[in-house]
């Protein structure tokens, strides 16, 4: 959470120095879902991801140096500069890639899965969205299919309040998303998506029973976006005073740290030699980045086919 944290504050400042290009989505705030999510997983599970990826990609192993070197635009990134903040994809480890398309993840994620089911594999894939895109089509294709061929597929909602500017309430019927688990007849569940101790509990119900040939579980994750849709956003819909008090009362990291150190797992010395060694590992990784080399122009149509079964990858 910690690594995740650090790492977007970092992404954060240099956005708004000029020194990325694109656009930039946080995930801060949010870090206790995918941490407690993947933690459940194998190396050789799957997910999939939203606009929002970095905290989930760093959740499932992805390193840092690829990571910010592809948000810089440099070729020595995960997609070779190419994707960007809301495209960065790590297949090896099971990180089939970003989406800047709002729930383009569901299909993939249900793919995946079919191809462990059919292979024979115990693997299990997640597939991590927004409230909003809960509300796309794809969410009901990709549901009904993998509960109707009982496929190892978790959903997991992360109701945020926000579609980027639009609030949960003025969009979306029912009280909860997980209550639509019961049109698809699969279990649907609530977990308190800023407590880390609450998802990893939930979440590895869920993976244990797609594991086992039980079918997918739409998991909720209720928490709040406290960064704008994106770094820059005047965040005219909302006021400052409540992103403030959302923050101060209900930051994950801090209610992980007062839990841990409560129940004598972790000291506060022990807290801050993690802190230490996440600002290290993150100096480099923006140091790397710096310092790698641009794509030439003439690398732009690379990797856009596979020619008689070699990729040129």
């Amino acid at each position: 959470m910690t690594r995740i944290r650090l790492f977007e504050e970092k992404v954060n400042e240099l956005f708004l120095k000029g020194e990325i290009p694109g656009f930039v989505h946080l995930y801060i705030g949010e870090e206790a879902i995918a941490t407690g999510v993947c933690q459940n997983l194998r190396n050789s599970d799957y997910i999939t991801s939203t606009h929002r990826g970095h905290g989930h990609t760093i959740a499932k192993g992805a390193q840092l140096k690829p990571m910010m070197a592809e948000i810089f635009g440099k070729r020595t990134g995960y997609c070779k500069g190419k994707g960007g903040s809301m495209h960065i994809a790590d297949f090896s480890v099971g990180m089939l890639g970003a989406n800047g398309v709002v729930g383009g993840g569901y299909t993939l994620a249900a793919g995946a899965a079919l191809a462990c089911k059919m292979q024979g594999r115990d693997d299990v894939a997640v597939c991590f969205f927004g409230d909003g895109a809960s509300n796309r089509g794809t969410f009901h294709e990709a549901v009904n299919m993998a509960a109707a061929w009982k496929l190892p597929v978790v959903f997991v909602c992360e109701n945020n309040q926000w579609a980027s500017t639009t609030p949960y309430r003025t969009t979306t019927a029912v009280e909860n998303i997980a209550d639509r688990s019961v049109g698809y007849g699969i279990p649907g569940e609530i977990v308190d998506g800023n407590d880390v101790f609450d998802v990893y509990e939930k979440a590895a119900r869920a993976v244990e029973r797609a594991r086992t040939g039980g079918g997918p579980t739409l998991l909720e994750a209720k928490t709040y976006r406290i960064k704008g849709h994106f770094v820059g956003d005047p965040e005219l819909y909302r006021s400052r005073e409540e992103v403030q008090r959302m923050m101060k009362e209900n930051d994950p990291i801090t209610r992980l740290k007062e839990r841990v150190i409560a129940e004598k797992r972790l000291s506060e010395k022990e807290l801050a030699q993690i802190e230490a060694q996440v600002e290290a590992e993150i100096r480099e990784a923006e140091q790397f980045a710096v310092e790698s080399p641009f794509p030439e122009p003439h690398e732009l149509y690379e990797d856009l086919y596979v020619e008689g079964g070699v990729s040129n990858a």
